[in-house]
């Protein structure tokens, strides 16, 4: 007997850990565990009290959104338009690829924000339908404002006042 007892001290943590955690997927309980593998039951619920001491491993933490679950928090993850923040069958123009960024030319970004300028349209409307953020085209629309140019001439008139004087 006292062979049998320091052949058990002599094992590890790893050893103990693995049995822990086949004892937590088992459906018996302590007493029943010990029994069946011929484990001491002191020296397992020892060995449970110090990982039971122990922090809990972190769970990966999730983002909600209006449409549903979206996606675990991963840098891996590239963000497309499937997670319902536009419905694909109203899109004007194809989604992006995976991983990769739509690019609009100067045409098209003038040919969306002459539809948004247009009497009764709405931003909101025209940027869903173009997959696009409304932020994104109100930006759009700043810029385009901000280049316009102003002819302007110079020339030398004379004044009323001088007109009327001799």
């Amino acid at each position: 007997m006292a062979e049998r007892i320091e052949g058990w001290k002599r094992q590890r943590e790893p050893f103990w850990r693995a049995h822990h955690e086949a004892w937590k997927r088992s459906d018996l309980n302590q007493r029943e565990y010990c029994a069946a593998l011929g484990l001491p039951l002191r020296a397992f619920g020892n060995w449970r009290a110090q990982f039971k001491g122990e922090p809990a491993p972190l769970t990966p933490k999730l983002l909600y959104r209006r449409g549903g679950l979206s996606h675990t928090l991963n840098p891996t993850l590239s963000h497309t338009l499937s997670h319902g923040a536009y419905p694909t069958s109203l899109l004007a123009v194809a989604p992006a690829r995976e991983g990769h960024r739509r690019r609009f030319s100067t045409a098209e970004r003038q040919q969306i924000i002459a539809e948004a300028e247009q009497p009764g349209a709405s931003v909101s409307d025209v940027a869903r339908r173009f997959g696009i953020d409304r932020r994104l085209l109100c930006r759009w629309r700043q810029e385009a404002a901000a280049v316009a140019f102003v002819a302007v001439e110079i020339c030398d008139v004379q004044t009323p006042t001088e007109e009327r004087a001799p």
